[in-house]
């Protein structure tokens, strides 16, 4: 069943694969993911009717089942309810696909999971084109921090995202697009809902997952094929003085896609016009 709200068309399908009604209420008031954030949620893109990194996305929606001790995400039938949803979908649109599944209502031990396709927002689709400009955010810890204390469930994607739409409303304050999430130390670790990349010639960098990041689905993919292409990668500590002096500084996610940063802090970034058409030509080469 096909919805449509301001945003646009939605389609809902749950995981033992009923198509429902969007615009009804389905979820308890009790369900823990509402309640307490109690739970996990995965983005993948679908363009051209295709999935785009369906396979690490499932990897991670794994990954942080178990770190959050839900029960092991039952993989085919996650793949089947995409396929189900994507049935209804236009190939020809773009289509955000959210994986969510929380613990449920309380005192059940029945989680709840859903998948729910929803259009591009316009912002996105316009800062693909335009680039980007962030603010860097301290996130009051160190880059050690998720190895010394496992449940603050740094690098779980998890529904508790307060505190990151809390930043972007600081970005929006300060006349910025987005945020650069910096540890106590001042290394780089991650935007809100992106991965960062930098070029130095013909190499790119990213930080490390160790340090308390989600490890990036679009990151993981456009490092394997720049491999192939003839680039060097490196997963290392970055730091915002390396962020100013690199070629190209880059926000990778799966609905931003591969976006440019040109403005930091307020301050204009060098012209990495045709380092970042090269990349989203080699990305979009991928599918």
């Amino acid at each position: 069943m096909v919805g449509r709200t301001l945003a646009g068309m939605r389609v809902l399908v749950f995981l033992d694969g009923t198509v429902a009604d969007p615009e009804t209420a389905h979820i308890r008031v009790d369900d823990l993911g509402l309640l307490r954030g109690d739970g996990i949620f995965e983005t993948v893109l679908a363009a051209d009717g295709k999935l785009r990194e369906l396979g690490r996305h499932l990897d991670r929606l794994e990954r942080s089942a178990a770190m959050l001790d839900l029960p092991a995400p039952d993989r085919a039938a996650w793949e089947r309810a995409i396929g189900t949803l994507l049935e209804r979908w236009p190939s020809d649109r773009e289509c955000a696909v959210k994986l969510v599944y929380t613990r449920g209502p309380e005192g059940t031990g029945m989680p709840t999971a859903f998948v729910l396709g929803q259009e591009i927002p316009e912002k996105v689709l316009r800062q693909r084109v335009d680039g980007i400009a962030v603010v860097t955010l301290e996130r009051g810890f160190g880059p050690d921090v998720a190895e010394r204390a496992p449940w603050l469930l740094l690098g779980a994607k998890s529904l508790s995202y307060a505190v990151n739409m809390a930043a972007l409303r600081e970005a929006e304050r300060r006349g910025a697009d987005d945020v650069l999430f910096t540890a106590a130390d001042g290394s780089v670790l991650e935007g809100p809902t992106a991965t960062v990349v930098i070029t130095e010639g013909r190499t790119l960098r990213t930080p490390p997952a160790n340090i308390g990041i989600l490890p990036g689905t679009t990151q993981g993919g456009l490092f394997g094929w720049a491999e192939r292409a003839g680039w060097s990668v490196k997963v290392e500590p970055l730091t915002v003085p390396e962020l100013r002096a690199a070629d190209a500084v880059l926000l990778l996610s799966s609905l931003r896609r591969v976006t440019r940063v040109h403005t930091i802090d307020g301050e204009g970034l060098p012209d990495s016009t045709e380092v970042h058409r090269e990349l989203v030509s080699l990305y979009e080469s991928l599918y």
